[in-house]
């Protein structure tokens, strides 16, 4: 029964839709987005384990470290095994952590909830990630960056769905649970039957993905598609990398310090938002903003942050993958340095520069894997995806640090002004900056990278690569 994960046996037939295969992708990515809603349960497990934010907090960060790094060691796995074989393993991992996870909170093991929810499910995250990003580009020769966008906008909406989903399961599993309630806390019984059903749940809609995943067959291109339209933009090549010959580029690492750039500056608003906007309204100790104006303005983060994967990607098919990052850029350095300025004067101006940001930080996520197909080809770009991801893991440890090392030093949570913001506010543009620089950088591979025409098939064929079918 395995064998039906292997690649070969998902090529796809003839007059199979390419349009199935963005839901079979947004099927993972809607499940493992799930990471973005940890903050639900977070007071939860804070009352069950008598533990420390910090130490809750851990739990968030290895798993996304443990993203990082799976990506990047098993990209090649991915790429060689192909999008089925990888959604399973994705599958079973991201379930096991939930499971694991249940057993923790039900043994009050805190080691078991960061091995399991953080190692185990991080490892189903990374993987989950990658593995529909080669495909859904070879599918899509001719908007990359719309078919990325679709699948990776999943990942972003991820928490909108788990997030009342998460708080009804816990009023369900402990009545004296109020899911309106902010400073409510559920019983340690509830955040076991919490994960369990998570687990099992997010396994069978996963399982739907790994059903309907196709890859296009040797010789297949979209009706109506130029490759040679493709191969007349100066920043897209008709050649092959291999993922050992990409890290050896300076455009790889120029767009690895593009990408922790772009994320480290989103996610230090993200990880802030609920504070920061009762902070920049505080006058003489009282926020004009509520706690559940504050949580819907988080919410509506997540909306801008899920469109602007979809929206600016698409963008990128029109404009280009180098021009759009430089609206990422530069933009993002006006928007934050009119946050820092006078996003305390209205609470409508500071809602809208938050969430053009945020919309930025999503649409860096979702362009870049077509970024990367522009540059390297289709050869091993889900390689490469996952090497590059480690931007990511690095970003996701210093947005934070910058932000609160800055909030630290300026006073107690609570009592903040919008002025304790400014000085990480004006870090970040000169992060932004950084950014801005490299991408401007970015240059054509030289042809020393490039492997041997009889190695590999050219991405403009839209042809699915030897590897991918043994």
């Amino acid at each position: 029964m395995l064998s039906a994960l292997d690649a070969r046996h998902t090529v796809a037939p003839p007059g199979y839709s390419r349009w199935l295969i963005p839901p079979a992708a947004l099927a993972v990515h809607l499940c493992i987005g799930q990471v973005y809603a940890t903050s639900v349960y977070k007071n939860s497990l804070i009352a069950h384990f008598g533990a420390s934010q910090t130490a809750i907090g851990v739990i968030f960060s290895i798993a996304i470290v443990m993203l990082g790094l799976s990506a990047a060691f098993g990209g090649t796995w991915v790429e060689a095994n192909g999008p089925r074989k990888a959604m399973f393993v994705s599958a079973c991992f991201w379930a096991a952590g939930f499971l694991v996870g249940a057993l923790g909170i039900a043994t009050k093991q805190l080691w078991l909830l960061y091995l399991g929810y953080g190692v185990l499910g991080g490892i189903g995250l990374g993987i989950g990630y990658i593995s529909p990003v080669s495909t859904l580009i070879k599918w899509f020769p001719d908007r990359p960056g719309l078919a990325t966008g679709l699948a990776i906008m999943g990942f972003g909406g991820g928490a909108l769905v788990a997030s009342p989903l998460s708080r009804q399961l816990l009023s369900f599993y402990d009545p004296g649970y109020s899911a309106g309630n902010a400073g409510s806390v559920a019983s340690g019984s509830a955040l076991v039957w919490l994960f369990v059903t998570l687990g099992i749940g997010y396994f069978v809609v996963m399982m739907l993905g790994v059903v309907n995943i196709r890859v296009p067959a040797t010789g297949w291109r979209p009706a109506g598609f130029d490759p040679a339209a493709v191969a007349a933009k100066p920043m897209v090549t008709t050649a092959s990398v291999s993922a050992a010959n990409a890290i050896r580029t300076r455009a790889f690492w120029l767009l690895w310090v593009v990408l922790f750039c772009n994320v480290t500056a989103g996610i230090g608003i993200l990880e802030q938002a609920s504070p920061m906007i009762q902070d920049f309204f505080r006058d003489n100790g009282v926020s004009s903003v509520s706690t559940a104006a504050a949580g819907g303005f988080v919410g509506l983060l997540s909306l801008f942050n899920m469109a602007g994967r979809f929206a600016w990607s698409s963008t990128s098919d029109v404009i280009g993958r180098k021009p759009i990052y430089l609206v990422y850029l530069g933009v993002g350095i006006v928007l934050y340095a009119l946050l820092a300025v006078a996003g305390h004067t209205a609470v409508a101006l500071f809602v809208l520069l938050a969430c053009g940001i945020l919309s930025f930080y999503g649409g860096g996520f979702a362009t870049v894997p077509a970024y990367l197909r522009d540059l390297f080809g289709t050869f091993q770009v889900g390689a490469i995806h996952g090497r590059l991801l480690t931007a990511w893991s690095a970003a996701g440890v210093a947005g934070p640090l910058i932000v609160n090392g800055f909030l630290d030093a300026q006073g107690k949570p609570g009592t903040l002004t919008a002025a304790a913001y400014r000085p990480a506010l004006f870090t970040m543009i000169g992060v932004l900056a950084v950014g801005f620089v490299a991408n401007l950088l970015i240059r054509p591979v030289p042809d020393r990278f490039h492997e041997p025409r009889d190695s590999a098939r050219t991405e403009t064929t839209g042809t699915t690569e030897r590897s991918d079918l043994q």
